[in-house]
């Protein structure tokens, strides 16, 4: 049987830590700060932050056939 592949971009875009969490970073914090988002949104998408429970355990295991990275 061929070995599985992990997924390139969940690779790029998600870390599986060994607690078995997975730090990702957060969405909407990339352009648009002039008039589209206020502070608070600002704020609160700067750094990373960890999936749920429930969706690292189907990330870690669709994305990362061979556990964490």
């Amino acid at each position: 049987m061929p070995k599985l592949k992990t997924r390139s971009a969940a690779k790029k875009r998600m870390q599986v830590k060994k607690n078995g969490k997975v730090k990702h970073a957060k969405a909407f914090a990339k352009h648009l700060f002039t008039h589209a988002k206020s502070m608070d949104n600002r704020r609160n998408n700067r750094g990373t932050s960890h999936l749920n429970q429930s969706d690292s355990k189907r990330v870690t295991k669709e994305m990362f056939p061979y556990g964490a990275n």
